[in-house]
Formats: C-alpha cells, structure tokens, sequence
C-alpha cells in the first residue's frame, strides 16, 4: 500500500519528526511524567513482569530487607524507567536516578552510592554503557554493600572500605548483549518488557486521556493505538499532537476519523511509520535497489546516527518484517515493497511480521 500524506500537511516531513519521532523530546518530558503510573495496579501490560514483581515487592517488604538487583531490559519507550519508579513507590523508598554515560569517573559513583539511605532504590539508565572503571567499583557495593576506596598515591597509598547503606539497583539497558558477565551475573533476576499489544495501548491512551482532559473515544483511542509501534511511550505523544489538531481543526471529541486525519496531518500512516521509517524503506528500495546495505552506509545515506537506527527504528521495522539483517547489511522485504507501492524485485526476501 502506498503512502499518501493529507493535504495541508506541513511541506517539510523532518519539521514533524521531531514530534512524532521515538525519541525523548525534553519540552514533553514534564507532561510525560505526569503520565507515568505511581503504582503496580496503574502499571497498564507487561502482566508477567508485573506479576513477578508483585511477590518480590512483597516478599522483600515482609522480611524488611532491600529488594534484590533487578535488571530490566528492551526497546526505548517501553517503560523501564516508569517501572523503576513504582517498584521505588511500593517499596516506600526514595528514587535516585542517573545514567551510565553520565557516570565518569569512580569518585562519581562513590558519591552517588555514599548519598543512599537504607532500602534507596538507585535506578541506572543505558548501564551498559557504564566506564569500566566505575563498573569495577560497583560489583562490590552490589555485592557486598561496600565501597573500596584508595587513599594517597605510590608507597603511601592505601585502600579503605566505606560500609554502604543496603539498596536495590535497578539497571535498564536497551542492549542486552554490551553488559558484561560480571555485571550481568549481580543482579538476582533480570526481565526483558516486550511491545504492547493494541489493547493494551487503548487502555494506556484512555488513561493519558483522563489526566490530560482530552475527550476520546473508543475509536479515537484504538486509531491511536495502532500507530503507535507497540509502544506507549509514543501513544502518548501521538495523543498530544492529535489534541492538539483537534483543538484548533474539530472542537469536538476525537473520534476514530479525527485521530486518523491528525495523525496523517503529522505524517504517521495507518501502520505507525513516521518519515524517517519511510525514508529508511525508500532508501533500502530504491536508493539501493533492494541490495543489502552496511549500517554505517544506511546512516549514512539517511543522514541519521548508526545507534539510532540501531536501537529506536530498526526493532519496529524488523517486528513488522519490512527489513531483515543479511550477513551483507539490511535490506527491504517484500512487504516493505507492498506497503511503498511498489514492485517487488524477484532477489527481495519474504518475511512475515510479528504483529
């Protein structure tokens, strides 16, 4: 199926990525927050992973022990950080939060893990990109609830052990695979969240809709739903925009029509894709005609970061079995031919979608 953009759209379709994109956009980031559920009964799916922390929580709280390391993986936008969030509000403990790369050096660290009170829960974003210095640092403060420090330097130097207060880390990591074993291994139970289903996401934009006084119905919110890649991170930024719209173009509730016209207006179509999928697709399909592309050169020619491709579009795109991963590079399906109305060349692989 081709792609067709509503008239009236913006002229430039990067003027609207930014707002529709998977990406954080920092001016929403508040609002965001608002959003985000305080406790494990407003936590909406991921029901395995929420069952499972439910008898840990619980657990650790009736024998008045910190709750053990957990380490929460999967694609962005998913809600790893809103989940470190409630496990801290069940607990009745107090959040830290920082992240890997903001971690430089072991001093850094020390203050962090110095500062916890007993039962704190410290939450480490993208830690597999930790320094391996500071890594080092914190196998035995995980471990054993304590900080090896060095005083001085050559003879004269030596090392101190500083008593920690009992906490729980929580580590959260889009790329499994670049933690280390020894990192891995610290933490007493690992889950991975997996992308919403549609449902799900309906009873995620009815609840956003709730708080942000946006009136929606049924129709609205499942529209919605279904153009947002799995994930509710962008269901409720698509739910903004489309407030946004029907603000200004239908002072009216948001039906299952209006949703779709705003969402065109912002350059989504009916399966989720935004310009920057599309232009990944078309670049692929006719810029390559079909043959497999390194990631660098995909980048390259699409004018964005390897890593992003990597982590925020290629997971929708691979799910949806548009691109597969050759030893050669990426290259477009059949289906991704199908959707861009195109022909399909006989060398294009079949794939099916997850979905």
């Amino acid at each position: 199926m081709s792609t067709v953009w509503e008239a009236g759209a913006p002229d430039d379709p990067q003027d609207v990525e930014r707002l529709v994109s998977a990406d954080v956009v920092e001016e929403d980031l508040e609002i965001e927050r608002s959003l985000r559920p305080r406790r494990l009964e407003e936590y909406l799916g991921q029901s395995r992973v929420k069952d499972n922390l439910s008898i840990l929580i619980e657990a650790a709280i009736q024998r008045g022990e910190p709750l053990d390391h957990i380490l929460l993986s999967g694609p962005p936008g998913l809600g790893k950080t809103t989940l470190a969030g409630v496990i801290a509000a069940e607990l009745n403990v107090h959040l830290k939060t920082t992240s890997g790369p903001a971690i430089e050096r072991p001093g850094d660290l020390a203050a962090i893990l110095t500062n916890l009170e007993p039962g704190d829960v410290l939450f480490i974003d993208e830690i597999h990109r930790l320094n391996r210095v500071v890594e080092e640092v914190l196998y035995p403060a995980m471990e054993d609830y304590s900080l090896d420090i060095v005083i001085g330097k050559g003879p004269a130097a030596r090392s101190i052990r500083l008593d920690l207060a009992r906490f729980t880390l929580v580590g959260a990591t889009t790329r499994t695979g670049l933690i280390t074993g020894p990192l891995r291994d610290r933490f007493g139970m690992a889950f991975r969240l997996d992308y919403y289903g549609v449902e799900e996401l309906v009873a995620i934009v009815l609840r956003s809709a709730g708080i942000l006084g946006v009136a929606v119905d049924e129709g609205g919110a499942a529209e919605i739903a279904r153009r947002s890649r799995g994930t509710p991170r962008l269901a409720n930024r698509l739910l903004k925009r489309v407030r946004d719209y029907a603000q200004v173009k239908h002072a009216s509730v948001v039906t299952e029509d209006v949703a779709a016209e705003a969402l065109a207006f912002f350059h989504v179509d009916h399966m989720g894709l935004d310009w920057m999928d599309l232009r990944i697709l078309t670049t692929l399909t006719e810029t390559f005609a079909g043959r497999p592309v390194g990631l660098s050169t995909l980048a390259s020619a699409t004018g964005e970061e390897p890593e992003t491709l990597e982590d925020v579009y290629e997971p929708y795109l691979l799910q949806l079995g548009f691109i597969v991963r050759t030893p050669k590079g990426r290259q477009a399906t059949a289906r991704a031919y199908d959707h861009l109305g195109l022909p399909s060349p006989i060398s294009a692989p079949e794939q099916g979608g997850l979905f």
